[in-house]
């Protein structure tokens, strides 16, 4: 497993005002809010299909690719391929059926999980040997109703859940900066301690 820092972050989505509240656009949830944490603004590029930010400081490109989630790969594989990032320096952040919302799961490689942005990915870099963020949605419940269910909003005890994860993530954002992505794996794959019950409150004595 490479212990490179990365040099692209990818968030997934689709393009549109329509989807811009819609669970399958987490990915660039997080990349919106990771630029603002990092002082930097979107701009349109052509050439790599998308919304592009360098921010230098950190030495990381974010992009948001602008094809539609299942033609990602032609965006993230366009910048990698021009500015010589490998897969193994590339953290590509999306939405996830199967795990809860609240949850998250950081990973190198493996599996795409029937994915169409992350199939599209590795179609165009060659390999499935990239990092990705895993930022849980939950599940339907029905296959049948997968399409439906990703393309709609959270409901709003679900966006909190969501939300407060995404929080975890940005503030686990320097270690993962740095490379340390075993360290960053512990604190994101953990699962969030539950609340506390309330205490019963004392009844006056008899």
């Amino acid at each position: 497993m490479s212990a490179a820092a990365p040099r692209l972050i990818v968030g997934l989505g689709n393009p549109g005002a329509e989807y811009t509240e819609t669970r399958h656009n987490a990915g660039f949830w997080f990349c919106e809010r990771l630029a603002d944490a990092l002082g930097v603004r979107f701009s349109h590029e052509s050439r790599f299909h998308g919304l592009v930010a360098n921010a230098r400081e950190a030495g990381v490109w974010l992009l948001m690719p602008q094809t539609f989630m299942n033609r990602s790969g032609q965006a993230i594989g366009a910048l990698a391929r021009f500015y010589r990032i490998t897969p193994a320096e590339i953290l590509v952040v999306h939405d996830e059926l199967d795990i809860p919302p609240g949850q998250l799961r950081l990973k190198f490689g493996g599996g795409l999980g029937g994915h169409n942005g992350l199939k599209d990915t590795s179609a165009h870099l060659g390999t499935n040997d990239y990092w990705r963020l895993r930022i849980g949605i939950g599940h339907p419940g029905d296959r049948n109703e997968v399409v439906n269910f990703v393309l709609k909003p959270a409901r709003r005890e679900e966006q909190t859940l969501i939300d407060e994860a995404m929080e975890r993530a940005l503030a686990t954002w320097p270690t993962i900066a740095r490379g340390d992505w075993n360290a960053a794996g512990t604190r994101l794959n953990a699962r969030p301690a539950a609340p506390k019950p309330a205490k019963p409150k004392e009844g006056p004595s008899s």
